[in-house]
């Protein structure tokens, strides 16, 4: 924490701007090396005041001009002084930038290492931090949404509300063992019973939301099956809009998933084109459609695609049986080819909803579909959790209050305490955690340089 670390904090590559930021005690000193003796009056600029200066190398050969901004500690992203170069973009200049700023004593940031300054001096809480990730990579406009809210307080509020219930409720145990010789009103244990009930079973609810939802903020995963030979790769290269696949009306073309990111409407989608499903003629065939189950398994989405060309058989039943077990799922069912003349049985998916759907017409109703089902997965204002470690401290957390509840109704309360407590650990851990500073650089160290 002593140290001035510097990182490049804009993304690699050529762009009109590129930012280097420096943070720490020493980060004014080094920026006095580094910029033109003009910009500092006595040792210092004014802060938040865009200053342009000259950016000169250790040898006074000059690099850049650019922008010099001063953030002075306390207020600033890290609670520390900060300094940001805003210097033209591209792979050299800023490079040089941080080059100089090690030669004059800083030191490269480690990912996430900003931001866990930030935390260490309270500027920010480990909800805010996640947030703070998990915006950057966002895959649609509702997870920018839900990151705002979350920017802004709305997970740190749930989780200190449900700190408060749970310390009360041990306040009034640690008050009742105090007490240990007199009964314990009945009325006391219903509303202890009552208050930890709502608050676990709005722990599960939100857990289940999370889960359901989290393709919000990972891309939702979409699959398209079908028996070999329906169209799966023609519907896989008309949604990303150039030849991914190969086409072919040889049956088990498609031989492996292939999987790419596109845009359905605010929403970026990992869409995954599977082998055909049926019984395998060959090893490497088989290896295929092991791997079109297991993409299957994980998919948030599933697109299934019939041949309306050809009537139903006992390959088009193996495909309708998977979709009876798909209960968890989200999904859409076509009848491609609706261009040739119907021959499927179409009462059989009655239930599923079908659309009718070709590849020489278009897919635009089945994509209009697919917009429709992950706008309505992004509806909601209910509270969301972002990573598997915030899910994981709320399903831990509610574990512990079901747990304490049969102490509760015994009178043993003694254990209803301990459970009251690893529940109040476990909800805490989302926002503050008391963990050792090496479980904090796990966590910081997904963040990106810079951030």
């Amino acid at each position: 924490m002593h140290n001035t670390i510097v990182a490049i904090a804009t993304a690699h590559g050529v762009s009109s701007i590129s930012i280097v930021r420096l943070s720490g005690q020493n980060a004014l000193a080094i920026a006095r090396k580094i910029s033109s003796p003009k910009t500092f009056f006595e040792g210092k600029i004014p802060p938040r005041e865009a200053i342009l200066t000259s950016l000169y190398n250790k040898e006074k050969i000059l690099i850049d001009q650019a922008l010099i901004l001063y953030f002075a500690a306390p207020k600033s992203f890290t609670g520390e002084d900060v300094v940001e170069f805003q210097c033209h973009g591209g792979m050299v200049v800023a490079q040089e930038v941080l080059d100089t700023a090690t030669a004059y004593g800083a030191r490269l940031a480690q990912p996430g290492e900003f931001s866990k300054r930030a935390f260490l001096n309270s500027k920010i809480d480990l909800t805010k931090a996640e947030a703070t990730a998990k915006l950057i990579e966002a895959k649609s406009v509702d997870a920018a949404k839900i990151l705002a809210r979350q920017l802004k307080g709305e997970l740190k509020n749930f989780v200190d509300e449900s700190r408060d219930a749970l310390l009360k409720a041990l306040a009034y145990s640690e008050v009742m063992i105090d007490y240990a010789e007199e009964d314990i009103p009945d009325d006391i244990v219903n509303t202890l019973k009552n208050q930890l009930a709502d608050l676990r079973g709005e722990m599960r609810q939100i857990v289940e939301a999370s889960h359901r939802r989290r393709g919000l903020i990972e891309g939702f995963r979409v699959a398209i099956i079908g028996k070999p030979n329906v169209g799966k790769s023609s519907l896989l290269n008309a949604l990303l809009r150039y030849e991914r696949a190969i086409v072919s009306d040889i049956a088990g073309t498609t031989r492996d998933t292939i999987e790419e990111q596109v845009r359905i409407g605010s929403h970026i989608i990992r869409l995954i084109d599977t082998a055909g499903i049926r019984e395998a003629r060959d090893r490497i065939e088989k290896i295929g459609i092991e791997r079109s189950m297991d993409s299957l398994e994980d998919a948030d989405i599933v697109i299934v695609l019939f041949d309306g060309s050809q009537p139903f058989d006992t390959e088009d039943q193996q495909i309708l049986s998977l979709l009876q077990a798909l209960k968890e799922k989200y999904l859409i069912v076509a009848l491609n080819k609706s261009d040739l003349p119907t021959r499927f049985e179409s009462d059989t998916l009655m239930p599923y909803d079908p659309i009718w759907v070709s590849a020489k017409m278009g897919f635009e109703r089945l994509t209009d579909r697919l917009a429709q089902v992950l706008d309505g997965i992004g509806e909601g204002e209910e509270l969301m959790l972002i990573s598997a470690r915030q899910i994981e401290a709320v399903e831990q957390a509610a574990e512990a209050i079901e747990n304490a509840e049969i102490p509760l109704q015994n009178g043993e309360l003694e254990f209803f305490s301990y459970f009251l407590q690893d529940a109040v650990k476990h909800i805490s851990s989302i926002s503050r955690p008391y963990d050792s500073e090496e479980i904090l650089d796990k966590m910081f160290g997904e963040f990106c340089l810079g951030k």
